[in-house]
């Protein structure tokens, strides 16, 4: 009987657990590792108790003599069932042949440690970590525990795997060493042809095992559940690499199980333990495209949603709904990636789209709620209209909206969306059969010319290109253009306009009446009326030489001498009268210079009388000391000493002598600068003045006359010759002019250069 008594307690209260009994030394108690369990070990089996209940029990048969607990072993010792009966464990009566059996059971791993037969054991001892058996003829025997590692290898070469993982666990063996007998043990199962057990084994080793060495035995069409199950097991641990969920993915789609799939895919995203993009291309390549979308608009894959969408779906309109949703710059990418797309099957949605992306673009309140919680309230951007025009290529309606939209919320919109809306105009202006439409369109064009917005040379382009007349003339006269717009006229043979052109822009550039009489005169047609036009405005403004008209008119067959009969009159009578005041002054110019030479020679030839009473300075009576000069100014010492800059010069006269004498070093210095002569010939408008000044100077050193040879006959033919003689002569006459004008300078000069005197009156 198995009695139970609570110490704790003063009464001692007893509890009758059970009713078996034990023989003498056939009970044990174990350690605390065992929850220190009472052992009573009886002839059917042994039983194990707790302080309040009984325990569990095992059928261990056979007469037991001895039981012992040590180290988590149980050791028992029964009667060896062949030998004769005795009547009790260690008598002295015994029989020398009496076999006893010893048996040590692990009871946590359920197996048997150790069994031998012995002859007449008296006792066992356990010390030391070893069990010391005591036999009647005086041997001891002792019996070692065997390390971990040995314990292991002969429970594997009996293939008891099982046993081996509880002894390594009860033994508390690491991880790595767990890992290599779950191995072995998925080994010794997979060639058995277990292969759900192996792979459960395998699925034990994840973390230390290498996951190739598993996959590559399962990867038999066969086997593919295994495979699946253990992938699985791998990603639930994030263990999984790109590889690995293409495989478990090629494994849901071989398998047709679309269940699993879908709970793979729409785990929660904190169980997400695969690569995302590596599962939609693999769906996507599967053909499983809603799971392709549905997983990458989950993790915002938006790439992926929109090629899947628009590539294999052909939702057009989702796609449009699923851009508008997301946040500006990705709605801005992906607009300029799949816009083409979207506006050929989708044009008005698209335009309406990319109107409020250029203008102020709000994502729709689905998406602003999903973000509102991360990013706050939204922030209007501004995409660059002018990067989506490409995107209208084959849509001009579609454009046309988008750009008279952009130019009315924008106004200072880039100049490529002007230059875009203006050729879209121009075509519509060339096609149009309808006269007040195409008027209307007309002032459109115009209006984007004179907005200042467009891109100069690339306007220009179009104008042309569409024969636009109205523009390319606007920007011939913006850009002060005008012998491109008088070549317009030309070109066009407008005759009217070429004269009313050089009119409105001939003061600005005066070439434009030389070219315009050019034009005339190479014209077969008969334009006397223009040509006189012309000479009129040349005769006015002295705009040619008489040559060089006569020179170009030349070339016109239906142009007589009549056309230019009173231009050259005009010209003659005009230099006769220039001719005729050159040489009056040049009379008075030399009677003035013989008059300046005989006074001259008379200050050096005869005494010089002083009669000035009153002082040229302040104008107040002479007095003595007084200073006089040739030039008959007088002063008084005291004046002449406070206003005087030089002893040798009347401070009167100083003043226009020095500018004279300015000039005449002023000539000296520009005598050999032909440079500044052939720039200033160039811009002037009078190159004959500009000719006979330099000649004055002393550029030119040598005139020549050419006159006719002899025997010529003089007629129309000649008439060149006789007008370049007049003006050489003419020249040579203007020459002379400057020449005595020259003198007179000197002269004056001379006059007031003399030494002052003192003179007493």
């Amino acid at each position: 009987m198995s009695v139970c008594y609570t110490l704790s307690v003063k009464e001692y209260p007893k509890l009758e657990l059970d009713t078996h009994g034990c023989a003498l030394r056939c009970s044990a108690l174990t350690d605390p590792s065992q929850d220190s369990q009472f052992i009573v070990a009886g002839d059917e089996c042994v039983y194990l108790y707790q302080p309040d209940e009984r325990g569990p029990c095992f059928a261990f048969d056979g007469h037991k003599l001895l039981a012992h607990w040590h180290r988590g072993y149980l050791l028992l010792l029964t009667r060896d069932t062949k030998s004769p009966n005795k009547s009790e464990f260690g008598s002295r009566e015994t029989s020398p042949s009496e076999k006893q059996i010893l048996t040590i059971y692990d009871l946590d791993n359920k197996f048997i440690a150790y069994s031998a037969s012995f002859d007449d054991i008296i006792d066992v001892l356990a010390e030391w970590g070893s069990f010391y058996i005591l036999t009647r003829d005086g041997k001891m025997f002792v019996l070692q525990e065997k390390d971990t590692q040995t314990k292991l290898e002969m429970l594997f070469k009996k293939n008891l795997f099982v046993m081996a993982i509880n002894l390594a666990k009860s033994q508390h063996l690491d991880s790595d060493g767990l890992s290599e007998i779950f191995r072995q043990y998925g080994d010794h199962l997979y060639v058995k042809g277990d292969h759900d057990g192996a792979i459960q084994q395998y699925i034990r080793t994840i973390r230390k095992l290498e996951p190739s060495y598993v996959i590559r035995k399962f990867l038999d069409a066969q086997r593919i559940h295994n495979l699946t199950a253990y992938l699985q097991a791998l990603h639930r641990q994030s263990l999984a690499n790109a590889d690995h969920t293409t495989l478990l993915l090629n494994c849901y789609t071989k398998l047709k199980d679309s269940s699993k799939l879908e709970e793979f895919i729409k785990s929660s995203e904190s169980e997400v333990h695969f690569d995302v993009e590596i599962a939609i291309k693999v769906l996507r390549q599967a053909g499983y495209h809603s799971h392709a979308v549905f997983l990458a608009e989950r993790h915002q894959h938006h790439k992926w949603y929109l090629k899947i969408q628009l590539e294999d779906l052909k939702n057009y309109q989702e796609a449009l709904r699923y851009i508008g949703r997301l946040p500006f710059d990705q709605a801005e990418s992906n607009m300029k990636r799949y816009g083409k797309t979207l506006m050929h099957h989708v044009p008005d949605g698209t335009t309406l789209l990319l109107k409020g992306l250029c203008t102020d673009y709000q994502p729709s309140r689905d998406a602003m709620e999903r973000d509102s919680l991360d990013k706050g309230p939204a922030v209007a951007k501004k995409a660059n209209s002018e990067e989506f025009i490409s995107v209208f290529a084959n849509n001009p309606r579609e454009l046309r909206a988008f750009l008279e939209h952009m130019i009315e919320v924008e106004p200072f919109s880039s100049q490529g969306v002007y230059d875009t809306l203006l050729e879209l105009r121009l075509q519509d202006w060339a096609h149009e059969q309808d006269s007040e439409r195409k008027k209307v369109l007309q002032g459109a064009a115009l209006s984007l010319l004179r907005s200042d917005n467009t891109v100069f040379d690339k306007a220009l382009v179009l104008c042309q290109m569409h024969n636009f007349k109205e523009g390319v003339l606007y920007l011939y006269e913006k850009g002060k253009l005008y012998q491109q717009i008088m070549h317009y006229h030309m070109q066009n043979e407008e005759y009217g306009k070429v004269v009313e052109a050089c009119k409105r822009y001939g003061d600005q550039e005066v070439c434009l009446w030389e070219q315009a009489l050019g034009y005339f005169a190479r014209k077969e047609e008969d334009c006397k009326a223009y040509i006189s036009q012309v000479l009129e405005h040349i005769d006015q403004n002295n705009l040619m030489p008489p040559l060089l008209v006569v020179q170009t008119l030349a070339h016109n067959s239906t142009a007589t001498l009549s056309v230019i009969k009173d231009y050259l009159i005009n010209k003659l009578q005009r230099e006769s009268q220039q001719i005729e005041d050159d040489e009056r002054k040049i009379r008075q110019y030399r009677e003035e210079t013989a008059h300046l030479r005989a006074e001259i020679q008379e200050l050096r030839s005869s005494a010089k009388i002083f009669q000035k009473t009153k002082c040229s300075m302040c104008n107040s009576p002479l007095e003595l000391p007084s200073v006089h000069f040739l030039c008959n100014h007088s002063f008084h010492q005291h004046c002449f000493e406070s206003y005087a800059e030089s002893e040798a010069e009347c401070p009167t006269c100083t003043p226009e002598n020095r500018k004279v004498m300015d000039m005449l070093r002023a000539q000296d210095q520009k005598r050999d600068l032909h440079d500044h002569f052939t720039r200033q010939l160039r811009c002037s408008n009078d190159g004959f003045s500009v000719v006979a000044d330099y000649f004055g100077r002393g550029v030119f050193n040598k005139l020549t006359l050419v006159t006719d040879p002899p025997g010529s006959k003089v007629g129309v033919g000649s008439l060149e010759a006789d007008l370049q003689r007049d003006l050489l002569i003419h020249t040579k006459r203007n020459l002379a002019l400057i020449f005595y004008f020259q003198i007179v300078l000197f002269s004056t000069v001379g006059l007031c250069g003399s030494a002052w005197l003192n003179a007493v009156v």
